[in-house]
């Protein structure tokens, strides 16, 4: 039986066990001594040691070579079988399962019989598990207790993983962006792209049928003519729509993108407190089209009134234009506005 999900502190418990079971005496030996030192009792008392043996009960004979080597022999042959595989072999399965690393001897096997190798499924278990034991290729159940990214390789051509405690100082330098689901009818669904400023706490938002790739693309340059500012850097969570088009005209455009770690969505806390007031105050409170079109019309006009006209409590009563408005007014040289 195997058990997922204990907590860290009994797993480690258990490692620490088992090195100090491994440095201590088998339980098999203890066992021994134990009847050994029954036995050196009993004569001590008076017993002759036959009949010492006897009240504890294993032969005279035993009890002596116990006393002299406590831990049992190795029950493994002394002449072991001999590895029947050709180099050619053993190099076919290692390039198959690497390819396939959740494939057993049961599909692999069949395999090689196709590729011209006479060779059993047995035998291919046995390659797989000496391949296990120098660490060519990873167990299976190594493999199952992986999950989601910490799977895969982390392998961007443009983006990076998210620096721990990176934290933007201007608009633009950090933008956040992701995607909201939202049904308009039981039985139409959109896909909303959100981007959000979490110094300026400016956002802008389009409609699509779909989140893919294409799409956050084309959000990408309706981001950047909607925010008043030079956006420079975005950070995003690790969804498919943020890949292949997307990163790529991220990089046409110059800007930073950056990737949060597995299972990190805090990390995108701002954006998705800004998507609560879209679901909460926008989808909630108005009766919408269902159509990509006159709806993204609506989802512009809520745009402008949040960032020109909702009072925000962190910007102290400010709405963000007025924010950007007083640090334009602070630093009327700076490059970004």
């Amino acid at each position: 039986m195997q058990v997922f999900g204990l907590p860290g502190q009994v797993i480690r418990n258990a490692k620490l066990a088992s090195r100090i079971a491994a440095k201590s005496g088998s339980h098999a030996a203890g066992i021994r001594l134990a009847a050994v030192a029954r036995w050196r009792q009993a004569m001590a008392d008076g017993l002759s040691a036959a009949r010492a043996a006897q009240a504890v009960g294993v032969p005279r004979a035993s009890l002596y070579r116990w006393e002299r080597r406590p831990e049992p022999r190795s029950r493994r042959p002394k002449r072991v079988r001999a590895k029947s595989w050709t180099p050619a072999l053993l190099a076919a399965v290692h390039a198959l399962r690497r390819d396939r690393p959740m494939w057993g001897r049961a599909k692999l096997g069949p395999l090689m019989r196709r590729q011209g190798f006479a060779v059993s499924d047995a035998t291919v278990g046995r390659i797989i598990a000496h391949l296990v034991r120098r660490g060519a290729v990873e167990p299976v159940p190594r493999l199952r207790r992986r999950k989601g990214g910490a799977a895969r390789h982390w392998r961007r051509s443009h983006a990076r993983r998210l620096p721990k405690g990176l934290k933007p100082s201007r608009p633009g330098e950090l933008v956040q962006v992701d995607t909201l689901s939202i049904n308009l009818r039981p039985d139409k669904a959109i896909k909303q792209f959100t981007a959000y400023d979490p110094l300026a706490r400016f956002t802008a938002a389009k409609a699509f049928t779909t989140a893919s790739a294409g799409c956050a693309k084309n959000f990408l340059d309706k981001l950047l003519g909607a925010f008043p500012f030079q956006v420079t850097g975005i950070q995003v969570d690790g969804g498919s729509e943020f890949r292949a088009e997307f990163e790529q005209a991220c990089q046409d455009n110059a800007i930073a993108l950056y990737v949060l770690p597995p299972r990190r969505p805090q990390l995108n806390g701002a954006v998705e407190r800004a998507q609560g007031s879209w679901r909460y105050e926008f989808y909630a409170c108005q009766d919408l089209p269902d159509r990509l079109e006159p709806l993204n019309r609506h989802i512009d006009a809520f745009a402008h009134l949040y960032n020109h006209h909702r009072p925000h409590g962190a910007l102290g009563g400010r709405t963000p234009n007025e924010y950007l408005s007083l640090t334009r007014q602070q630093n009327p040289t700076s490059h970004i506005y």
